[in-house]
């Protein structure tokens, strides 16, 4: 699902469910009682002429039900494609820096005018059929009345009943007709909300694959990891094995680098590791416990990640910080800024750790964000971290910086470091290659250099691509 889309069930479903459990129930309460109170009027008053006016009744009902269920269908498509519009608003504004630079403003424009206009032709036809609706209910109703003061006057032509009488009962009859005329109303209102609630139910009701509750806590652990034979596919691409028999173990403190060409599976050992998804085959052990029997909040609580582009949010950098652990107290969040060389630059600013950073950190730079990545996951002090192309985006002068307050925070703990910048790491403990999901290699950087096999020939081209005028021969040593 795309992120307009589920915004949009969030914002506009709910708001269509709330205002038919609110106002729609008390509204439709208030008019079932005038009409059952009316309607008894009636038949204690005369029940022939109720009976005749009840004729028209078994027609409304099953024009009213038919009514209802094209309305729930057509609210159904009317929401799907508001939303449809909301997700390229949300992809164009997010993306605007993207769109700017290829000139694209009037394509998105278009597309936008295009996915607005189709909601409209939609919302359209729910209005015409709307209005073809109450305008028969309001032909029968009148239908009805007319045929109540005709079979009225012949009874009161014959003495059966009073002028009085007549006239009172065409006034409960009104009544009972306009209640009915406004139940039928809100029951189309309830056939759109449930086409609406069923777009929000169906995020209600999913399972998810990772339960957040239940498993085993994790207390103090070690470290120690162990993939054990496993294999694994995406769920939206079950046809495709990503990876195949992979077997890794890691000993606690160890700094592991995984290392390889684009698709061979090293980002996907990282999310098995935070168990976002499960292994189709094989297990994952944590100190020997298999990670599907661990409570996954409190597994995920021992491991921190830093990522290429890391993940602010539009709060003040204090915050950003404490979002690693958010009892820490300021001193514990200005010490870990300290020990992730993120002090210095937050000090310049006027308001200091109080700084907002802006939406996804736009306000700062590249070096920054990622310092304040880093001083969150100090602050988190995990067990397990995992660097995933943690300085590739990086100046020579942030990438040191960032280098050193990562050298800090891997000390003592068991690290996976993904990076494709094979210059990161040549301090590993191990390097392990991988390559169309298999481990093809393991040593240390300077046993793999030694011999010409995939990780020497993934150095040699990425040193020999970085400028004509490097030394291979001197870079691999």
């Amino acid at each position: 699902r795309r992120t307009g889309e589920l915004t949009n069930r969030l914002s506009v479903d709910t708001a269509v469910i709330q205002n038919t459990v609110t106002t729609n129930v008390s509204t439709g309460l208030r008019h079932l009682i005038g009409a059952v109170g009316a309607g008894s009027l009636l038949l204690w008053m005369n029940p022939r002429l109720t009976l005749v006016a009840m004729a028209v009744i078994p027609f409304g009902a099953v024009a009213t039900v038919f009514y209802g269920r094209k309305m729930r269908s057509f609210s159904r498509k009317v929401q799907d494609a508001v939303a449809a519009s909301n997700v390229i608003a949300t992809e164009t504004i997010d993306g605007i820096r993207t769109v700017r630079s290829f000139a694209r403003e009037s394509q998105e424009m278009g597309r936008y005018e295009e996915a607005v206009d189709h909601s409209y032709r939609l919302s359209a036809k729910r209005a015409f059929f709307v209005g073809c609706f109450r305008g028969l209910i309001t032909l029968v109703g009148y239908g009805a009345v007319t045929l109540l003061v005709w079979y009225g006057a012949r009874m009161v032509s014959k003495g059966d009943m009073t002028m009085g009488e007549l006239t009172a009962f065409l006034i409960y009859a009104g009544i009972v007709a306009a209640s009915i005329g406004a139940l039928a109303n809100i029951y189309a209102d309830f056939m759109r909300a449930a086409g609406a609630s069923e777009r929000v139910f169906e995020l209600l009701d999913r399972k998810g694959s990772m339960e957040i509750e239940g498993g085993e806590t994790v207390g103090e652990i070690n470290g120690s990891l162990h993939f054990d034979r496993v294999d694994f596919s995406y769920p939206a691409r079950p046809d495709i094995t990503v990876l195949r028999d992979f077997d890794l173990a890691v000993v606690p403190g160890e700094i592991v680098a995984l290392v390889g060409p684009s698709g061979a599976g090293k980002s996907t050992v990282a999310s098995l590791l935070a168990r976002f998804y499960d292994p189709t085959q094989g297990r994952i052990t944590l100190d020997g416990t298999n990670l599907k029997h661990l409570n996954t909040q409190s597994l995920r609580q021992k491991i921190g990640a830093v990522m290429q582009e890391p993940m602010l949010f539009a709060e003040s950098i204090a915050e950003n910080i404490r979002y690693g652990r958010p009892d820490a107290s300021d001193e514990e969040v200005r010490r870990a800024a300290g020990d992730a060389n993120a002090s210095s630059f937050i000090d310049e600013f006027p308001e200091g750790y109080k700084t907002l950073v802006g939406e996804r950190g736009i306000r700062l730079s590249g070096g920054q964000k990622q310092r304040i990545a880093v001083a969150r996951a100090v602050l988190k002090d995990p067990r397990i971290l995992i660097l995933d192309e943690a300085t590739s985006a990086l100046d020579a002068e942030s990438e040191h910086l960032v280098y050193e307050a990562l050298d800090r925070l891997m000390e003592g703990r068991t690290t996976i470091v993904i990076a494709h910048r094979l210059s990161t790491v040549r301090n590993a403990d191990r390097v392990v290659v991988l390559d169309q999901g298999m481990i093809v290699e393991e040593g240390s950087h300077s046993n793999l250099m030694s011999h010409d096999g995939l990780y020497r020939r993934l150095v040699d081209r990425q040193f020999s691509d970085q400028s004509p005028y490097t030394n291979q021969n001197d870079t691999s040593k």
